[in-house]
């Protein structure tokens, strides 16, 4: 019976993403639009690619070149926009 309780790690990770995009919903639909709250949503937005790299592509497991190219394709992609939007700098 405590078998059926436990989730899996990748529903777990699916949850997350789920809660993470309600959170950014949330924040759009409350209208908070400052520059603090776009950091914040671009922020979560690079952390939950992160996690899809991670666990839905298989990244977590691999050895060597991929998973730091990959972390580092999505800081670059991430501070660009916030760059490009004039959120930091």
């Amino acid at each position: 019976m405590r078998e059926i309780l436990l989730l899996k790690p990748c529903t777990s990770i699916w949850l997350l993403l789920v809660g993470l995009t309600l959170v950014t919903y949330v924040i759009g639909l409350l209208g908070l639009g400052s520059g603090g709250m776009a950091l914040l949503v671009l922020a979560i937005a690079g952390f939950k690619a992160q996690l899809v790299a991670d666990h839905f592509m298989g990244l977590r497991r691999v050895s060597g070149f991929w998973r730091p190219l990959i972390a580092a394709y999505l800081l670059v992609l991430v501070l660009g926009i916030a760059l490009a939007f004039g959120l930091v700098g």
